[in-house]
Formats: structure tokens, C-alpha cells, sequence
């Protein structure tokens, strides 16, 4: 199988269409050579994740949790505090949610590659 990469520009996309159109591309449905228990040789570069966009009141009202593991650990951020810090944890995030909840899924999110700007450092796989 032949590796092939794509890129994605996340500039003015809407946040879960993105994350889909990643998710299919990660999941390999357009290949027809692609198995559901195999990982494809698909890469996918997703650029300007900070200039992503999201409808609603999304911005204030989602929030992203995590447990640090000790008592009362529980830390969260909004949509907004988030994209201050990391704007490709949104993306990533989004992507690994519409990816099937199996072992294979965080192999296949070692193949999506994010960057909140336009450069990116993988122009010859392009």
C-alpha cells in the first residue's frame, strides 16, 4: 500500500466538519484496498487549527475536562481558554472523537499532524 498524505486548511472550517472529513480520510473509506482492523498509510496535515471556527455559543458554553488522578483533579477549560493555549488539542480532539473508540485509534492519530499555522515542515510528502 502506498502512502499518501493530505492537507487540510482549517482557516473559516467549522470545527466537527473538519473532524469529520479528517476522520474519514484517517479511516481510509476512500481506499478501496483499505481493512477496518488495519491502519492505512494515510497522513494528514491539518494547517491554521488557531483560525478554526465553531457555531454557536460554543465558545463559552463547551468545556473540556480532564482528571489529573488525585482527589478533586478535575481541571476545565472552555472552548476559548483552550484555543488560547493550544488550538490543536481542539482539532485533535474533535478528530478522536469521530474515530471508532478501539485500540487502532490512537496509532491512527499518530498519523494526523497539526499546525496552527500555514507553515508546516512536510512539503516533499505533499
Amino acid at each position: 500500500m502506498q502512502p499518501e498524505w493530505h492537507h487540510l486548511d482549517a482557516a473559516g472550517k467549522v470545527l466537527g466538519r473538519l473532524a469529520n472529513q479528517a476522520a474519514q480520510l484517517l479511516l481510509a473509506k476512500h481506499r478501496v484496498d483499505a481493512m477496518p482492523h488495519t491502519i492505512a498509510p494515510v497522513f494528514i496535515v491539518i494547517t491554521n487549527t488557531d483560525r478554526v471556527v465553531v457555531t454557536g455559543k460554543k465558545e463559552e458554553a463547551k468545556v473540556y475536562r480532564h482528571n489529573t488522578g488525585y482527589p478533586g483533579g478535575v481541571r476545565e477549560r472552555t472552548l476559548a481558554e483552550q484555543r488560547q493555549r493550544d488550538s490543536r488539542r481542539l482539532v485533535r480532539a474533535a478528530v478522536a472523537g469521530m474515530l471508532p473508540k478501539n485500540s487502532l485509534r490512537d496509532k491512527r492519530l499518530l498519523h494526523l499532524k497539526l499546525y496552527t499555522g500555514p507553515e508546516h515542515n512536510h512539503q516533499a510528502q505533499l
